[in-house]
């Protein structure tokens, strides 16, 4: 049913996406799909990495990490946005789209008074790609 699994993550966060990680892995190896992990970064040093190269490193090393972990098939996209904080729903669609997934697991926040005027990621996404998105809280 499906192919490949996209999962965006924060690597200065990556302690909070346990139940993401796992429920994505759970598909890919029922599907005997790809899980591929969507990672943003911006071209000026941050948290996580000095250059978008090293970021790229990190990223590709977590990927590496969640296939031995869970014994699936893995790959990274690191993507580099100059504002993901305007950019991160557009970069994320586009970049979903030109990977072929056919499946977006996403970690969510707990729904609140602020997405009666701004939506999630994940609801943006949801509305806007034609893969199909699945969206995880907790």
């Amino acid at each position: 049913m499906f192919r490949k699994i996209v999962i965006p993550v924060d690597l200065a966060h990556a302690e909070r996406l346990d139940r993401v990680l796992r429920i994505g892995a759970d598909l890919a190896r029922h599907y005997k799909a790809e899980l591929c992990f969507l990672g943003v970064t911006t071209t000026t040093p941050g948290p996580v990495a000095r250059t978008p190269e090293e970021f790229g490193q990190k990223l590709e090393a977590f990927a590496q990490e969640q296939s031995a972990q869970h014994g699936v098939t893995t790959s990274s996209i690191a993507l580099v946005d100059h504002d993901p904080s305007v950019q991160l729903d557009r970069t994320l669609l586009e970049a979903t789209e030109n990977s072929g997934a056919d499946l977006v697991v996403m970690a969510t926040h707990l729904p609140n008074v602020t997405d009666y005027i701004w939506s999630g990621h994940g609801a943006y996404l949801a509305t806007h790609s034609e893969a199909s998105v699945m969206l995880v809280r907790g």
